[in-house]
């Protein structure tokens, strides 16, 4: 669809041309209409699909209709990431350029005077992280009191980093009457008990089965030993001749150690993580932009929130722990409908974390062996079917072995063990037991006359 039959104003219009658009992604021909016409929203698609103009061009027009002279703060975006923070940022600039509003990222990591400094001087929109956003409001910098659109963007990230506690203050300092969006990658059951509180009668967006990855992504797996990981990488990118090559790499310590290395292959890398400042994070993203760099080492801060057009590969160094983050970090390639590839090195002690993956996504990722990197340990095939039914199919149709799990309720590792030692006073104790119990004879008195007569004589 045009963007031209959304309704939007011709400085909006503008906009989206100069940033080379015409055509509507699909999250944004459902959203749109909705969200200009205040409904909430709970929408769930793709990373890399156009999300974030999805609520960005709405909330700008809602805001180019009732427009004042008085400056306060009237839309209020939280992120989970400070990169998704300032991407989100720019893009209400990018699109806003034709319009008088202004907009203020906050996030931590940076000066909060500068962004007092600029609160102070007024702001329309704000796009901000959770943490340096409660600063703002325990030193009373800013007023989200007259707030009408409240935008909760990667919900599902949010509550894995452990936001939900500060997402609740927060909310305490909005207004009652106001439009609430939530967009979200995937919908497990904490977002949707979030939406529900959160949400009034929303309209409901979903472009795809819950946790599948982009189409365009080309997926594939390259078996290999655990010790030969940084090798196959440094083939790979000057044998295929590789630019531009987002690698995701497990620790931060590791992050930087495999940045000197591929540094000392005069293979230019830098490194991003949540241990480097702020300023060097955003150095390393806009040089990795711009070309200057060949290569970019991240840890799964950078799984969302860096947008980065025509980036042909995503390289999983390790895979990650949680299978969900598994989409977000290929995410970062194939975006707006382009083509990318993703590749993952897999050694055998990483098969559990595959298997996930795979049952996750409901389909096995292609292997390709590489020659002169061939495997001592076998990478074995996923069992795409879930752990529980596993479980319940090995026991199905087994008599003798439910009779064993029955008779059994106790596992055996958790009968108590009696040593020797014990178990031999416990026997002496019952013998004695035994012997007290034993009915003694009843005493006569007239015995007991003898007795006292014998002792008296004697």
């Amino acid at each position: 669809m045009s963007f031209k039959k959304l309704g939007l104003s011709d400085e909006l219009l503008n906009a989206i041309q100069a940033k080379g658009y015409s055509q509507t992604t699909p999250v944004q021909e459902k959203a749109i209409p909705y969200i200009m016409q205040g409904l909430d929203i709970l929408a769930g698609a793709q990373t890399g699909t156009g999300k974030t103009a999805a609520f960005a061009l709405p909330i700008l027009s809602r805001l180019q209709q009732s427009e004042s002279k008085r400056r306060r703060i009237r839309a209020l975006v939280l992120t989970p990431t400070r990169e998704l923070a300032s991407q989100v940022g720019d893009s209400f600039r990018d699109y806003g350029r034709n319009l008088r509003f202004k907009t203020a990222v906050i996030y931590g990591g940076v000066s909060i005077k500068t962004q007092k400094d600029k609160l102070r001087n007024g702001v329309d929109i704000v796009v901000a992280t959770p943490g340096r956003l409660l600063d703002h409001l325990n030193q009373k910098t800013l007023n989200l009191s007259e707030i009408e659109v409240f935008v909760l963007d990667e919900g599902d990230r949010m509550l894995d980093m452990g936001f939900i506690v500060d997402i609740k203050k927060i909310i305490k300092h909005l207004p009652q009457k106001r439009q609430n969006l939530l967009f979200s990658a995937t919908f497990p059951k904490e977002i949707k008990s979030l939406a529900a509180r959160l949400l009034d009668s929303p309209k409901q967006i979903q472009m795809s089965s819950q946790n599948s990855t982009a189409e365009k992504v080309k997926q594939k797996i390259y078996p290999v030993d655990q010790a030969r990981k940084r090798e196959l990488l440094i083939h790979c990118i000057k044998k295929e001749k590789w630019f531009q090559v987002l690698v995701f790499i497990r620790t931060k310590r590791a992050a930087d150690k495999l940045t000197k290395q591929l540094n000392k292959q005069r293979i230019k890398a830098n490194a991003i993580h949540g241990n480097k400042s702020q300023g060097a994070r955003t150095r390393a993203l806009k040089s990795f932009k711009d070309g200057e760099i060949q290569v970019l080492v991240a840890t799964d801060v950078a799984a969302r929130g860096i947008d980065i057009n025509l980036l042909p590969f995503v390289i999983n160094y390790n895979l990650p722990i949680v299978p969900e983050d598994y989409i977000h970090r290929i995410g970062r390639t194939a975006r707006a409908g382009k083509e990318g590839t993703a590749i993952s090195l897999v050694c055998a002690e990483e098969f559990n974390l595959l298997s996930e993956i795979e049952r996750l996504l409901k389909f096995r990722i292609p292997r390709e062996d590489i020659e002169g990197f061939e495997t001592t340990q076998h990478l074995n095939t996923t069992n795409l079917e879930s752990k529980n039914n596993q479980r319940k199919k090995s026991y199905r149709g087994n008599k003798q072995l439910r009779k064993k799990l029955s008779d059994n309720k106790k596992s055996p590792w958790r009968r108590k063990r009696k040593s020797p030692k014990k178990e031999e006073k416990n026997k002496n104790k019952n013998q004695r037991k035994q012997l007290s119990s034993k009915k003694k004879k009843p005493f006569k008195k007239s015995e007991f006359k003898k007795r006292m007569a014998q002792r008296r004589l004697s």
